[in-house]
């Protein structure tokens, strides 16, 4: 937008700050009368000051104890980390802040560079962007102390490109996945690659730990060394490279930098403008011909076919039609899916394989898996596969007022959800149980698997359906399903923790079962705990039902998007 005379006078040129302006404008309305908002916002805050105080001191370690030899270790790994996270956590945890969502300025007549320029200082401004920079000038620190005042400023300099990196990547991906899919043939595609690299860091963890035990120190000097020459390590080793005698390395890690943060930036104003659009047309839908029941039976997805068309069968079907179609809910079934795998797996078979040596050489193997701990891996499975609804009602938005004006009652609306959601995920826990079963090589668990499974996930319908009544909150009205209001991202966090805790103690006795019953646990785990499962859920839908019933006006105005 260039300068103009107009009868109201001159037009100046829109530049950054009026986006930072605008953004904390916004945020600063969006706190008046929610003290919830307020008191979410002061715990990210000191959530955050934990974070920056705790990385500064394990970026500072090589400083201030003058070793110089894990020195570009610490940068290196550390460093990479950061990118890592600020890559795949907003995909699958917290979202991205999208307090200004690109789509408002779609009418407006700005280029397109200063669109992506505004909304990425906007970006900026937040305290997990504050955090890392505090943390991360710890390297400084270290740069300073290794190599004097000179090593120190290059550090200074790597720490801001790294930070400017971090965000960058962070909405290009999201921008990207979000453009991705909106279309049904790489939905698909995307949700599963996505999910199975989120479902990697618990496993590559799991034999991160377990190879540390008998790590070469020096070789993993050396793989530091190759990823600091990478956009992941590269900003936050210049400074080191300085203070060891390598001048000309800096200069060429910061090419390396500001290339890769260019071409995110491109990146990510490419994807922006699909963004600004919105949902792209999949095309006519099919109409299906000879279907029984006419219109209405073609409003009940197959998953719901089944069910009788009244009040109830209804509800199960548009809620079936919503976690299959809509982007936000479907990733989190995709996510579901492949952490439940995995998980599992990793616990009973990865911590075991890599268990440490007795006196005779002997390590664990599969067959040392327990019922105890079998029945562990499945309650954190269970716990996972429930803790989707905790908001459930905040993917409605304001869409949830058609059920406030219909009078739908509280018990029936949290059971039809609970159904609708069990028709997607019960399938995937079944075959859960039966992959792990066969893997370990115990066939005859899959009832104790299967029966764990059900009583943990049960639980955690029951504790979610108060969560979700009782700590809803908005999301935005975006098409990007990864996005997160400001402060949403923190309650998001604390929400799925706190259900998490609480499905988890409801789901104890079953442990306590596995530990005490021994061999007849291995034939009760599966009726007992269905009907366990059953009953708590039914019993939540029932409680919740009625508080429910007593904050419909609260509930909508909270999960209702404000502008």
């Amino acid at each position: 937008m260039s300068p103009a005379a107009t009868p109201a006078g001159p037009v100046r040129a829109v530049s950054a700050r009026h986006f930072l302006r605008l953004k904390l404008r916004v945020m600063g309305n969006s706190f008046r009368g929610q003290g919830w908002r307020i008191a979410l916002f002061i715990g990210g805050a000191l959530f955050g000051l934990w974070f920056a105080a705790s990385g500064f001191f394990l970026f500072a370690v090589p400083g201030m104890t003058g070793n110089g030899r894990y020195a570009v270790l610490v940068a290196a790994g550390g460093g990479g980390l950061l990118v890592l996270g600020w890559l795949l956590l907003p995909l699958v945890f917290f979202g991205v802040d999208e307090t200004l969502d690109p789509a408002r300025f779609a009418l407006l007549p700005l280029p397109r560079r200063t669109l992506v320029v505004g909304l990425f200082t906007a970006a900026l401004a937040s305290v997990p962007a504050l955090a890392v920079l505090i943390a991360t000038f710890g390297l400084v620190l270290t740069a300073w102390a290794l190599g004097g005042w000179s090593a120190g400023l290059v550090a200074a300099v790597g720490v801001v490109a790294g930070l400017l990196l971090c965000v960058a990547a962070s909405r290009a991906v999201t921008s990207a996945f979000a453009s991705m899919l909106r279309s049904r043939r790489v939905r698909d595609l995307a949700a599963v690659l996505l999910a199975v690299a989120a479902a990697l860091l618990g496993p590559l963890q799991i034999f991160g730990l377990a190879a540390l035990r008998e790590t070469d120190w020096d070789r993993l000097t050396g793989v530091a060394t190759v990823i600091g020459w990478t956009p992941f390590g590269a900003p936050w080793t210049a400074g080191i490279d300085v203070a060891q005698g390598r001048v000309w390395a800096a200069p060429v890690k910061l090419l390396i930098t500001v290339v890769a943060l260019g071409a995110l930036l491109v990146w990510w104003s490419r994807s922006l403008e699909s963004a600004m659009v919105g949902a792209v047309s999949a095309g006519r839908a099919p109409v299906r011909r000879g279907a029984t029941g006419g219109a209405v039976a073609q409003l009940f997805p197959r998953v719901a076919g089944w069910f009788r068309r009244d009040r109830f069968g209804a509800l199960v079907a548009r809620e079936a039609r919503y976690w299959w179609r809509d982007a936000r809910r479907r990733a989190n079934l995709i996510t579901v899916a492949v952490v439940g795998i995995f998980v599992p797996v990793m616990i009973n078979l990865g911590g075991a394989g890599f268990a440490a040596e007795g006196e005779q050489g002997m390590t664990m193997s599969a067959n040392d898996s327990s019922p105890v701990l079998v029945t562990l891996s499945m309650l954190f499975v269970g716990v996972l596969a429930s803790v989707t609804l905790a908001n459930q009602f905040g993917f409605d938005g304001s869409a949830y007022a058609a059920n406030v004006v219909a009078g739908v009652p509280g018990r029936v609306e949290l059971r039809a959800r609970m159904t609708a959601f069990s028709l997607y995920v019960l399938p995937m826990l079944t075959v859960v149980a039966v992959v792990l079963s066969v893997l370990l090589g115990h066939p005859g668990w899959i009832g104790l698997t299967a029966g764990s499974l059900a009583a943990t996930y049960g639980a955690g319908l029951a504790v979610n359906s108060f969560v979700s009544v009782l700590g809803a909150y908005s999301l935005p009205e975006t098409s990007n399903p990864f996005a997160m209001n400001s402060g949403a991202g923190l309650a998001k966090g604390l929400l799925t923790l706190l259900a998490m805790v609480v499905s988890a103690i409801v789901a104890v006795p079953m442990v306590v079962a596995a530990a005490l019953l021994d061999d007849a646990w291995l034939w009760l785990a599966l009726p007992v705990g269905a009907a366990y499962g059953l009953g708590a859920a039914m019993l939540g839908a029932y409680l919740a039902g009625d508080v429910l019933d007593r904050r419909l006006p609260e509930l909508l105005a909270t999960v209702t998007p404000r502008r």
